[in-house]
């Protein structure tokens, strides 16, 4: 039975929805509130703090289609991708999850009633394997389900390795929720090598895995200890691309409908006539994540999660080139592939324009580089004695070129040749920290404070209530109660304290009673519970105490007033710029408001001018703030828009400034937007690439601003004896009498590095019958040297010439190279020879190359190295 795969996605939500499980949508990219994942990499990730049991729902079953990338950190397919069947950067994982409700027999009868009775999946062609020692999982499937014995594989510990180390046993991560779990293979036929799982074929293609239960069952601790959890629960996860393969009777997902689409797609933006090459898998591939990335928020750039596109986006680039691309290819793709993926594809459509800009920038910057690290990277691979590729060639190739060492080693396995990967991790230094962001993703999951506790907010309508201590923890561990001094984290039923959340800050201020002062710090979230946390300054607290909280309401007050700016600011810059505005973050302070956004370019001061009045209008039109409470769906047809980040319940709270803002926010805010006095923008830039950001202050805030900004132009015109109104005339003079002056400095300085250069000229020695120049300078200026190399050069005609000049302590060399000699000596290595000597490195082209160092008394001895040097090959 053919089955398109989105009919697959429908199939398997509607299937889990009859079974009584909560739809829900897959979550971003980019896990919210998550510092142990770089991606989203597998369905259970929205749901990890619900089975920790920090998070409470109002369903005990779910089901998803998430959205999923592997392409960095611990969780790294790229290089895999376009050369295996089933590789790829994103897929989509179709998962069903029980809350400590169903367990082993009915995940297990889910599975094979979905697969056998929905999809019709011959019988035959199934077989399981299940954890060694879990008995109980062996039985349902021969006892309750019927399958033969031989069809049901117990997959032990690795050779070796430590208890519960199988293929059989998930873990979240080295301690946490953890348990045996349970896989359904297909046999694709025997017309494929491969054996089944456990056997020494089990790494052919015949028996592939299309179904995994976990029985999360285990708390593991960092010692080892496994603990029973309260709740066992179940995390399924099913690619859906693996599945689509089986439905559409072909082996590779490279193959199914999707992919089939999109790699016609690129053939045809290429203009490549070859379905069946590899690099078009590469670029239907990369399209998928490279799109859907953009869309979750994440943009190109140097470092994190930015990098990890980058390098994708790359890659992608560098195959099309390879099939003859011309110009930029890659974001055309971007309408095909929301249009291919279905039901997946519509949040994609929405954002369509924004994904295609961002491609085609990024891919007209790596164009202007690419042909020139090409040149590069198959100059050093013709050099080459050996098979493999220094480290320092890469890493030069990444720094100056902007090729990743993945892209490097893609080239070079192309050719028959390897990377040096110690030796690049080594010449990375500091900067291999943007290659491998995702080792600083990972925490101890038990070393966070865990409350069963839930708290009411009670807060929305004033700064001051009752309540009592359900909790107390000292040094994140629960204790019964706390003296003076100890500093604690205190958990109420009620609190009008507002924690932490969507930007905004959290709330100080004091719990008291009799004899008790409480000084609140700061306020945060623990699952269902508010936390403050602080120091008992009097008193003693107990587990059960009953106190007064009071909120510091002057800096509430002013928290809420930029927070209710950051609407009024969210709305001018989409009206002004444009709908692709969407927020990428936000902080709220008492003393001022900071706001992320997505946006190609820097928004021009006249622009920025307008969406101050704008926003100063609102404020003057002193609307109605509104909040009503609604569910999610009747909210989304209001137009209510959702923050960057947060999570969201079926009842939401919807905030209305009149018809120019309508948002999703569980925020405090002021009461009419008159309250918030005077908007002013104290600056705009950028802080990724696609992403600006805008500080601003309100109120008393920006009337100190302006003060601020009066003071110095006062300040200003009197340094330059003028009055506030001419002031700007009397800048602008001095400013072109200095560049005059520099220019007349630097015209002098060009005169003296010529007499230099003509001095020079009589120092020049011969190496092999080769013209060689190595001089040392002194104070002489770093800027001219480039200028005396070249007309050195052409007095000898041909040669070699290497200078050092020490200038403020600092060392400066440089050398150059004529073009009859470079196949002999290449500028870049000698200049890096010298440079190491003296505390520095470089390099460049190999007939003009550059370097600094920091030991200006080793520079006569480095010097002194260069005629031997030259000397071996010349």
């Amino acid at each position: 039975m053919y089955m398109s795969t989105d009919e697959i996605r429908r199939a398997f939500l509607t299937f889990f929805e009859s079974k009584g499980h909560q739809i829900v949508e897959s979550s971003s990219l980019v896990p919210a509130n998550d510092p142990t994942l770089l991606f989203t990499n597998a369905g259970m990730n929205q749901f990890k703090d619900t089975f920790l049991g920090l998070e409470k729902r109002n369903y005990s079953r779910a089901t998803t289609a998430q959205r999923c990338v592997r392409a960095g950190g611990k969780h790294n397919d790229l290089e895999n991708v376009g050369f295996t069947a089933r590789h790829h950067t994103f897929f989509e994982m179709l998962g069903n999850f029980s809350f400590g409700d169903y367990f082993k027999e009915e995940a297990i009868q889910y599975g094979w009633e979905f697969l056998t009775g929905v999809l019709k999946l011959p019988k035959e062609r199934l077989l399981v394997t299940v954890y060694q020692t879990d008995d109980e999982a062996f039985d349902i499937w021969h006892k309750v389900i019927g399958l033969p014995e031989d069809r049901i594989i117990r997959i032990g510990d690795k050779t070796g390795g430590k208890a519960y180390e199988s293929d059989n046993f998930w873990q979240m991560g080295d301690t946490g929720p953890c348990g045996p779990c349970t896989e359904i293979f297909y046999d694709h036929g025997d017309h494929i090598w491969g054996g089944p799982p456990g056997s020494p074929e089990e790494d052919g293609d015949r028996f592939i895995e299309i179904w995994n239960i976990v029985f999360m069952q285990f708390n593991r601790q960092a010692d080892g200890q496994m603990d029973s959890l309260p709740k066992p629960s179940v995390d399924t996860g099913m690619g859906i691309e693996r599945l689509a393969a089986i439905m559409q009777n072909v082996h590779s997902n490279y193959e199914i409908d999707i992919f089939q689409t999109l790699i016609k797609e690129a053939a045809a933006v290429i203009g490549y006539d070859d379905l069946s090459n590899q690099s078009l898998r590469v670029v239907a591939d990369h399209i998928r994540s490279c799109a859907f990335l953009i869309v979750d928020g994440v943009m190109p750039s140097n470092e994190g999660r930015g990098y990890v596109l980058r390098r994708i986006i790359r890659r992608a680039v560098r195959h099309g080139n390879k099939l003859g691309a011309s110009g930029a290819f890659f974001h055309k793709l971007v309408g095909p592939l929301a249009e291919v993926m279905g039901s997946a594809g519509e949040t994609l459509k929405l954002q369509q324009a924004m994904v295609e800009k961002v491609l085609k920038i990024e891919e007209e910057n790596f164009g202007r580089t690419l042909d020139r690290g090409m040149s590069i990277l198959n100059e050093a691979i013709d050099a080459l004695d050996g098979k493999v590729l220094d480290g320092e060639t890469v890493f030069k190739l990444y720094d100056t070129y902007g090729f990743p060492a993945d892209l490097t080693n893609d080239v070079a396995r192309e050719r028959g040749f390897s990377i040096d990967e110690e030796g690049f991790n080594n010449a990375m230094e500091a900067q291999r920290q943007r290659a491998r962001e995702a080792g600083q993703f990972g925490i101890d999951y038990n070393d966070s404070v865990k409350v069963d506790a839930e708290t009411e907010f009670c807060g929305y309508d004033g700064t001051q209530g009752e309540g009592q201590v359900v909790a107390l923890f000292r040094d994140g561990e629960a204790v019964d109660s706390v003296v003076a001094g100890d500093k604690a984290l205190i958990i109420l039923d009620h609190t009008p304290f507002y924690a932490e959340s969507g930007g905004q800050c959290g709330d100080t201020g004091l719990l008291l009673a009799d004899g008790v002062i409480f000084s609140v710090e700061d306020t945060q979230k623990f699952g269902d519970a508010i936390g403050h946390q602080g120091i008992l300054s009097e008193g003693a607290l107990a587990v059960g105490d009953r106190l007064t909280a009071q909120v510091d309401a002057k800096r509430r007050a002013a928290i809420s007033l930029n927070h209710s700016a950051t609407h009024l600011l969210h709305a001018a810059l989409r009206q002004e710029l444009g709908e692709h505005v969407t927020q990428k973050g936000s902080l709220v302070k008492p003393d001022g408001l900071r706001f992320d956004f997505s946006h190609l370019e820097s928004v021009k001061p006249e622009q920025l001018r307008k969406i101050e009045r704008i926003v100063n209008e609102q404020i003057r039109l002193n609307h109605v703030i509104e909040t009503h409470v609604m569910d999610i769906e009747a909210a989304k047809s209001k137009g209510a828009m959702a923050l960057f980040g947060e999570k969201y319940d079926d009842e939401v709270r919807v905030l209305s400034m009149g018809d120019f803002s309508t948002e999703l926010c569980g925020g405090i805010h002021a009461r009419q937007t008159g309250d918030i006095g005077l908007f002013k923008i104290v600056s705009e830039g950028g802080i990724a690439a696609g992403i600006r950001r805008i500080e601003a202050v309100t109120g008393e805030g920006a009337i100190a601003a302006l003060h601020a900004q009066d003071s110095l132009l006062a300040e200003t015109a009197s340094l330059v004896k003028s009055d506030s109104a001419s002031v700007a005339i009397k800048v602008n003079a001095l400013v072109a009498h200095s560049k005059q002056l520099e220019k007349e400095i630097q015209q002098l300085k060009d005169k003296l590095a010529a007499q230099e250069s003509a001095d020079l000229i009589n120092q020049v020695q011969e190496i092999n019958g080769t013209k060689v120049l190595i001089a040392k300078l002194d104070g002489a200026d770093n800027k001219a040297l480039r200028g005396m190399v070249d007309e050195l050069k052409n007095k000898l005609g041909s040669g070699v010439v290497v200078l050092g000049n020490v200038s403020d302590g600092k060392v400066g060399l440089i050398a150059g190279v004529t073009k009859d000699v470079i196949t002999k000596v290449k500028a870049g290595d000698l200049v890096n020879m010298v440079a190491q000597q003296v505390g520095g490195k470089g390099g460049g082209r190999p007939d003009m190359a550059q370097a600094g160092g920091t030991d200006a008394g080793a520079l006569p001895a480095a010097l002194d190295s260069v005629s031997p040097w030259l000397t071996e090959r010349l």
